[in-house]
């Protein structure tokens, strides 16, 4: 199954939510939301920075992952991005595959 990197940021009234509801009750939502999909979430950290939560997690597919993504951001109360990762093999792969190819300005 696909693996993937998702980012996440509260929204003021999000936040006010998290504080109200605790971390491990969002970890929770978020597991159901993944596994509701057919997915399997690896883990959940809280963040701060850039992003206040990441998750890894597996999905069927492309698809079924940005469905996860448009169903949370459609709360306008979070801001999700999900990032698909690579394996070192899928990589390895990749390099091997060759294609034409001009720069810009070349």
């Amino acid at each position: 199954m696909p693996k993937y990197l998702l980012k996440a940021s509260y929204t003021g009234e999000g936040t006010r939510g998290l504080m109200k509801e605790g971390g491990t009750a969002r970890r929770a939502a978020v597991d159901k939301l993944i596994t509701s999909r057919g997915g399997k979430m690896e883990t959940f950290y809280y963040t701060f920075g850039d992003s206040d939560a990441i998750v890894i997690f597996d999905a069927p597919s492309n698809t079924v992952a940005a469905a996860g993504s448009l169903i949370a951001n459609s709360t306008g109360l979070v801001s999700v991005t999900i990032t698909p990762l690579l394996t070192v093999e899928e990589v390895d792969a990749a390099s091997k595959m060759t294609g034409q190819y001009r720069a810009p300005g070349q």
